[in-house]
């Protein structure tokens, strides 16, 4: 029997076999990571073209999976992991009795009397007097269109008559009638006519083009040019003072909410047609004193502009997770958007099979945050300070669950839900300031609603052809959005402060025709 001795190349063969072996673990243990990482991807890609063809066939629909509502969950929450499922409840509304007639109570009546003659009010079989036994009344609304007139202000003047009193002043006494000071000196804008074509652009949201067409349609012959520069000079003229005292009092308030959005200036300087210039929009909060909705028209995103515009306030701060809100001054304190958080999941929710999405990490995730809001919508009579001790007792634990659920996740960075993951802890202290103050409101939504009608009119009239124009426009839609939020008629409004600016004179005179005044004319409100 031989011994290893005599088997000189046995100990090599053996080594160089470990060292294959180990080679093939540490390349297999690479395949196996690469082949997870590819399987991510897949999954990632096949989640995008899902969510792509949802975006290009699908709805547009804001309505939350899982039966919810966008603020509201239905049915029975838990406070531990895993959180329930919500139970969709339907709620029955009782039909509201005489709404034809409140609808018509605020609109003027003419009556027409429909009424025999009194040769036919005799009866055909008898030829006797008939009596009248009653009346059958039937409504409709009738619309009258507007109408254009060329208004004439014909100024007289006067002078004096009597020879002796040139005599003694040395020049004839002249006076001439007063009379309203033009809007734009040399133009033929009136008050009204600007406000009409404020409301139909920013308000109703048509292109300058169209309203062109319209009013060549009423034999009006006004270019888009002549409108823009219009809209601008007044603007420039008078209601810069209105947009100034807005921002003014906007800044007093102790809670806002801010956002962002997209625009396009066309002749900006040094700077191609095609970049993109941002509108910001910042508004008051549910409690505020005064319904303040401010937009301000910049070049970039930089986030100086929000540091120079909230420079003087001090307060919470709704915004949702940009990170140029993260950098103001010590003063104010950042209230992040659980909505923001919600739509992470929900976009993965929604680019899974749909015979896939049971019990996944993306619902799990969704029904956190849906207890949370079913919470809130309970919680909506109280009064600040009881929805604060509310939120402490039933909706801080929830939280705490959903941050220590979403630490738990192993997640690859890149993937959606690692995303997810990333977002919810980059953004979970401003996420849990909403429990400092009960007037604070779990999402950015009330900003939101004020971005779109911005989005909206600039789907209509694309861009702004010159920075003057972006700032007026900016402050059209800051006057006439809080206009409506204060219970205005924007059109109605707009007129009142183009007739009666010219004419102040006195910055204390301007409270009394900010959009909250009291004293304003009962025809800038809405009848309704």
């Amino acid at each position: 029997m031989k011994t290893m001795t005599e088997y000189p190349d046995y100990g090599q063969q053996l080594e160089a076999l470990s060292v294959r072996l180990f080679n093939l673990e540490e390349a297999n243990a690479t395949q196996a990571e690469t082949i997870a990482k590819q399987a991510a991807l897949i999954e990632w890609y096949e989640g995008q073209l899902l969510s792509l063809r949802r975006r290009q066939f699908g709805t547009s629909s804001q309505q939350s999976p899982l039966g919810f509502e966008q603020l509201s969950i239905l049915g029975e929450v838990a406070i531990i992991p895993p959180p329930p499922e919500a139970e969709e409840v339907t709620v029955k509304r009782k039909k509201r009795v005489g709404k034809r007639k409140e609808d018509l109570s605020k609109l003027p009546v003419v009556r027409v009397e429909h009424e025999l003659s009194e040769d036919d009010r005799n009866c055909p079989n008898c030829s006797a007097l008939m009596r009248d036994i009653g009346v059958n009344v039937r409504r409709e609304i009738e619309i009258i269109p507007a109408q254009a007139i060329v208004k004439e202000h014909a100024i007289h003047s006067y002078a004096c008559a009597n020879d002796l009193c040139e005599e003694e002043q040395g020049k004839t006494t002249i006076v001439t009638a007063e009379s309203p000071k033009p809007l734009i000196s040399g133009s033929l804008a009136s008050p009204s006519l600007v406000a009409h074509i404020a409301n139909q652009k920013y308000s109703m949201g048509l292109p300058l083009y169209r309203i062109e067409k319209g009013f060549k349609y009423e034999g009006i012959n006004i270019s888009r040019q002549n409108m823009s520069n219009w809209v601008i000079k007044s603007y420039q003229m008078y209601l810069i003072s209105i947009y100034l005292m807005m921002k003014t009092f906007l800044l007093k308030e102790d809670t806002l909410h801010a956002d962002e959005t997209t625009v396009q200036v066309l002749r900006e300087l040094d700077r191609a047609a095609q970049t993109k210039s941002y509108e910001w929009v910042y508004r008051t909060g549910v409690h505020a004193k005064h319904k303040i909705t401010i937009y301000e028209y910049t070049e970039t995103r930089n986030q100086r502009y929000p540091q120079e515009f909230l420079k003087e306030f001090k307060g919470y701060l709704h915004t949702d997770g940009y990170q140029a809100y993260h950098n103001l001054h010590d003063g104010i304190i950042v209230v992040g958007c659980w909505f923001h958080m919600r739509q992470y999941f929900e976009n993965i929710w929604k680019s899974i099979a749909k015979d896939k999405r049971k019990g996944t990490e993306a619902e799990q995730g969704m029904q956190y945050i849906n207890a949370l809001f079913k919470l809130e919508q309970m919680f909506a009579g109280l009064s600040p300070d009881e929805r604060y001790k509310q939120r402490l007792k039933e909706s801080k634990p929830i939280a705490d669950a959903f941050f220590a659920w979403a630490d738990s996740l192993k997640a690859l960075p890149k993937t959606p839900l690692g995303e997810a993951v990333t977002y919810a802890k980059n953004q979970r202290v401003y996420l849990n300031n909403v429990f400092l103050d009960g007037k604070l409101e779990f999402s950015n939504n009330r900003c939101e609603r004020s971005v779109k009608p911005f989005v909206q009119g600039r789907k209509a009239w694309l861009f702004s052809n010159t920075p003057d124009g972006a700032e007026a426009s900016s402050a059209m839609f800051s006057i006439i959005e809080t206009a409506k939020d204060n219970g205005l008629n924007p059109f109605q409004y707009i007129r009142f402060l183009l007739e009666t600016l010219p004419n102040l004179s006195m910055v204390d005179d301007l409270e009394a025709v900010m959009p909250w005044s009291e004293t304003l004319p009962r025809w800038c409100r809405v009848l309704l």
